[in-house]
Order: C-alpha cells, then sequence, then structure tokens
C-alpha cells in the first residue's frame, strides 16, 4: 500500500480479512473466548456466540483454535446452507472422512464411531459452525441429535455455533426448545464503545508499525464513531479510506476533516446507533434489566480475614478469575484467568471449577461442580470467597418481622 512508508507502517493495519495478529480484546470479546474456552473442560451443552456483522467472531474463532492443545480435534463447517445430510457430510469431512454416497444413518454410525474412538485415546472434539445463522430448523435439530452422542461418563462432542443476530431470533422458536435446553451459555457481541474503539484503532497501527500514537488526531475519533457505530469492520473501512484521503493530500495524520472526506467517498450516512433508535432500545433493555432489588446472590470476598469486596448479582452466569473482564476480578497469581463460574438459577448457586491451575475448595475438599449452601466458604488460592444467599435473607427477615407483629399482638391482647 503506497502510504505505509508516509506514515511509518510496516503493514497495512485495517486490513478485512481476520487476522488474529491484531485482535483487540474488548470486554465483550474476551467474555466470548472465555465462554468457549469453557466448552473444553465442560463437555455437557454447547456455547452459542452471536454479533453483528463485522464485529470480530470470525477473528476470534481462529484466535481461539490457535490455542487449542494437542488433546483437542477440532472441525469448522463455515458452508451451512445445507441438509442434514450434507450437513452431517461437511462434519466428516473436516474429521478428515470421505463420508460421500453413504445414507444418513451410516453418516451418524461413522461419525458416533469416531468420537467414541477419540474419547478413548483421551482426545476432546470440539465442532465449530460458523455463520450459523443459515442453518435450517432441520439441521439445527440434526445438532442437537449429534450433541447428546455420550459414553457411559460424559457427552463426546463439544459445540460451538457462531453467527448473526438472526441465529438468536432463530433459537427462540418454539420448534427449538429442546435444543436450546441444551445450550449452556449465550452470548451477543455488541459494538465498541468509544474508548474501545479508539484502542482498537491504536492497537492496529502498533501492530502495523506505527510507533506514536498520534496518527489520528482527537477529533478525528468522534467522526469516527460517529459513521462506524463502533463495529470494527466499519472501523477498518473507514480508517483505511481515511489514510488514502490524508495521503492524497500529503497530511502526516489523519484529522476529522479526512474522516468526513473518507465517509463521503464510501456514500456512508452517520451509522444508525446514532439516530436515536439504538437509544431507545437501549432504554428499553435498561428497563427490563434486573436492578439491586431482584439481585439473589452476595459473594464476599475475603482474604487474609478481610473482606475487600462484596458483590451482589441477579439470576445468571458470573465469571470469577484474574482477568480484569471478570465480574468478580480477583488480581492474584494463584487465581486463573478465568478461574470458575457461578450459575444463580431458582434453587439457589451453583460453582463450577473452569479447569483452573490450582482448583476451587470447600474446605479441604477439592470441588468441580457444587451446589451452594447460604454461608458456605470457597476458597481460590490465598482467597476466600463466602456465599449469601438473599433470597434466604429475604425470606428470614419477614419471618421474624411476622414474630416481631405476634408478639405486638400478643402483648396488646394481653393488656
Amino acid at each position: 500500500m503506497s502510504y505505509l512508508k508516509h506514515f511509518h507502517l510496516t503493514e497495512q493495519p485495517f486490513r478485512l480479512t481476520p487476522d488474529p495478529d491484531f485482535l483487540y480484546w474488548s470486554k465483550q470479546h474476551a467474555r466470548a473466548k472465555a465462554y468457549m474456552e469453557s466448552t473444553i473442560w465442560l463437555a455437557d451443552g454447547f456455547v452459542v456466540i452471536t454479533g453483528e456483522i463485522g464485529s470480530g467472531k470470525t477473528t476470534l474463532l481462529q484466535s481461539f483454535l490457535g490455542e487449542l492443545g494437542d488433546d483437542v480435534v477440532y472441525a469448522v463447517v463455515s458452508q451451512t446452507q445445507l441438509t442434514p445430510t450434507e450437513f452431517l457430510q461437511a462434519v466428516l469431512t473436516e474429521f478428515g472422512f470421505k463420508p460421500f454416497n453413504k445414507r444418513k444413518v451410516e453418516l451418524l454410525d461413522m461419525l458416533n464411531m469416531f468420537l467414541i474412538e477419540q474419547y478413548s485415546n483421551g482426545k476432546k472434539v470440539v465442532l465449530i459452525v460458523d455463520e450459523a445463522q443459515n442453518l435450517s430448523k432441520k439441521v439445527l435439530e440434526e445438532v442437537r441429535m449429534i450433541s447428546g452422542i455420550e459414553t457411559h461418563k460424559e457427552k463426546v462432542l463439544r459445540i460451538i455455533l457462531a453467527g448473526q443476530p438472526e441465529l438468536k431470533e432463530t433459537l427462540d422458536s418454539p420448534n427449538l426448545k429442546q435444543l436450546v435446553q441444551r445450550v449452556r451459555l449465550r452470548f451477543h457481541i455488541g459494538p465498541l464503545d468509544r474508548r474501545e474503539m479508539r484502542e482498537y484503532i491504536e492497537r492496529r497501527l502498533a501492530v502495523a508499525g506505527r510507533v506514536d500514537a498520534d496518527l489520528f488526531s482527537d477529533d478525528s475519533f468522534d467522526v469516527i464513531y460517529r459513521f462506524s457505530g463502533g463495529v470494527p469492520r466499519l472501523i477498518n473501512t473507514l480508517c483505511d479510506t481515511a489514510l488514502l484521503c490524508a495521503f492524497a493530500d500529503e497530511k502526516q495524520r489523519v484529522e476529522a476533516v479526512d474522516v468526513i472526506a473518507a465517509a463521503q467517498e464510501l456514500s456512508w450516512k452517520e451509522h444508525e446507533s446514532n439516530t436515536g433508535i439504538y437509544d431507545q432500545l437501549r432504554q428499553l433493555e435498561m428497563e427490563r434489566s434486573p436492578d439491586a432489588d431482584t439481585h439473589v446472590t452476595r459473594i464476599e470476598v475475603r482474604t487474609d480475614d478481610e473482606t475487600i469486596a462484596e458483590l451482589t448479582f441477579p439470576l445468571g452466569r458470573v465469571i470469577v478469575g484474574r482477568s480484569p473482564d471478570n465480574e468478580i476480578y480477583i488480581k492474584s497469581k494463584f487465581v486463573s484467568r478465568h478461574h470458575a463460574q457461578l450459575i444463580s438459577d431458582e434453587n439457589g448457586c451453583v460453582i463450577e471449577d473452569l479447569n483452573s491451575t490450582n482448583g476451587v475448595f470447600l474446605g479441604e475438599k477439592q470441588v468441580k461442580k457444587y451446589r451452594l449452601r447460604d454461608g458456605d466458604r470457597i476458597s481460590l488460592g490465598v482467597h476466600e470467597l463466602i456465599y449469601h444467599d438473599l433470597r434466604q435473607a429475604s425470606s428470614r427477615e419477614q419471618h421474624d418481622e411476622a414474630d416481631d407483629t405476634d408478639a405486638a399482638d400478643s402483648a396488646v391482647n394481653e393488656t
């Protein structure tokens, strides 16, 4: 690219082709990857990752695949406009078979035997389906069926479905209730916020060889956000075009006027996230989201007999770990990046070890998955988590109030 030398770059910073080297770890991307990693250690159920076009799903998948160990065998199916039989053929082809001219029952038998064999050899098998929004309901039902293949101990196929937001709508169909019950985790990658967008741009420039973080002027970032809405692919296209515009005018840096010129070159209008429609949707989501009064779990974090944090959570999933993207962030060398997860449901709270290095302990006993009781103390390295069920506390308070009322009534009657 002719502008590389001019702007002191060694490679093109805003290519549209996925490249894990340029991946920016926003909080959302880190969370999505943690959920994908959990499929390796927690064999039951599968993960669904959705995101807008250009949100970085494919790059995230490539980063995830690049870090898998030798004990993991995986297949990636990206062509998803298939019949159920064609889908099974595509999966087996990715696993190294030549499954053509075979009946569906033969294909299922081949897959079943392959999975059992890999399990016997100590291998974990992962199936990743990209562009999963194009899967028909019949194929999704096939996915549910093969996700149930198991030994006498556990399921033997881990599944990750990645796709555009339409996949969420498809999964919410009444006809797919059984499939959704098998889904362990669902996560949606939204656009970057303004701060993340700036960090994203500056990271890509640094990876591409730029030493100084001054190539884009401060006022240019506001314009980039206005036209890109924080969507990574749109950011790339707009920034690349803005660099060309600035280069054509022999400028040493990109300013707001260059970004506006780039948007005009691309015939772009202001992104829909800045028109007010998205603000209305966000307001509705905030109105529907649980407030503090509906929180059901309180976690007290202690170390050296001192409480360092008290956090409350509604129903749902909470990740505990050393990485700052976790809801419960514990900065300690004894705590893994994503150490454990807490799942609060109607019956209480379950803690699960996410294959941490130092384990999860209840007293002296190491636990992999355990339903907590009010007051339980869980040890993570030198830190301790104390679980409190707020529903039980509320019930006790109501009971105590009722006793006080009865006592008061009794006192009145006696007088």
